[in-house]
């Protein structure tokens, strides 16, 4: 769970880095930030997917959303 949540951090900020880089670069300033915002949207993509909540809810794909 910590591994997940260093991992999370490094790439979301990681990605938010590379997004205030591009605007000091003066070639491929375009690349650099369209890669900093899929870095940063995987990270977070990456945080979603993992299983758990702090509403303690389970995967219910059951059908019924009374089990």
């Amino acid at each position: 769970m910590i591994l997940s949540f260093i991992f999370f951090l490094v790439l979301f900020l990681g990605g938010i880095w590379m997004m205030a880089l591009a605007q000091s670069l003066e070639d491929f300033q375009a690349i650099v930030f369209i890669a900093g915002l899929l870095i940063t949207s995987l990270s977070l993509a990456f945080v979603m997917r993992q299983r758990g909540s702090a509403t303690r809810r389970h995967d219910n794909w059951s059908g019924s959303p009374t089990e």
